[in-house]
C-alpha cells in the first residue's frame, strides 16, 4: 500500500488520503455500486440514403430506476492496472482503476466508484483529477471510460469534467440495450 497524497475535503474538513493499492493487498475486495436514476438518454439511430442520423435525448423514466453493480479490481484483461482508493477515517470510500492501452496510447478508467453515503463531497473529483494526472504522466493522449445511457448523474459529472462522447455500442450488454435504456457510451477527455 502506497500513500499518494493527503487532501482536505472542502465540505467536511476531514482528511482524505489517496492510497495506491496492489493486487496482493489483504483488504482488497469486490466493489459494489448501488444507484438510482430518474432520467436516461434515449438513443435513436436512423439510416437514410447516404446518411446516418443519431440523437441522444434526455427523457424521464416512468418511475425511478434502481440498479446494482458488482465489479472486481485487477481483472486479467486490464493492461498495466493501477488502482487508487480514497480513504477517510481508515475506511475506503472510493476507488478508481486505470489501465493503459499501449496500442492506441489511451488511459482507460475501468472502475470508478464512490460509496453511496460519500457521494457529492468531492471524492469523485479528487479521484478523477488523480486519474488525469496519472494519464498525463504516462504520456497518454486521452482518458476514456464507459458509462450507460441510464446513468444521468454520472454522465453529468463526466461532462462537467470535460469528457465528450466518442462513441456508443447499442448491443454491448444485450440485443435489447436500446429498449432497456442501457446503451454503452464511450466518453473521452483529450489530454
Amino acid at each position: 500500500m502506497n500513500t499518494v497524497k493527503s487532501v482536505t475535503m472542502m465540505d467536511q474538513g476531514d482528511d482524505i488520503v489517496l492510497v495506491e493499492l496492489s493486487k496482493n493487498d489483504s483488504y482488497l475486495r469486490a466493489i459494489e455500486s448501488k444507484y438510482s436514476t430518474c432520467n436516461y438518454y434515449d438513443l435513436s439511430v436512423h439510416h437514410g440514403v447516404g446518411s446516418w442520423e443519431t440523437t441522444l435525448t434526455l427523457k424521464p423514466f416512468e418511475k425511478t430506476l434502481e440498479k446494482n453493480y458488482q465489479g472486481k479490481l485487477f481483472e486479467d484483461h486490464v493492461e498495466e492496472p493501477r488502482v487508487f482508493s480514497a480513504v477517510l477515517s481508515n475506511k475506503q470510500v472510493g476507488w478508481i482503476e486505470l489501465g493503459y492501452d499501449r496500442w492506441n496510447n489511451r488511459m482507460r478508467v475501468w472502475e470508478f466508484l464512490v460509496e453511496e453515503g460519500f457521494r457529492r463531497r468531492g471524492i469523485g473529483t479528487l479521484l478523477m483529477n488523480h486519474a488525469v494526472k496519472i494519464a498525463k504522466e504516462k504520456g497518454a493522449r486521452m482518458l476514456v471510460l464507459e458509462t450507460q445511457t441510464n446513468k444521468d448523474a454520472a454522465i453529468r459529472f463526466y461532462l462537467s469534467f470535460g469528457f465528450k462522447l466518442i462513441g456508443f455500442d447499442i448491443a454491448a450488454y444485450s440485443n435489447e440495450d436500446i429498449e432497456k435504456k442501457e446503451v454503452r457510451l464511450e466518453l473521452g477527455l483529450e489530454l
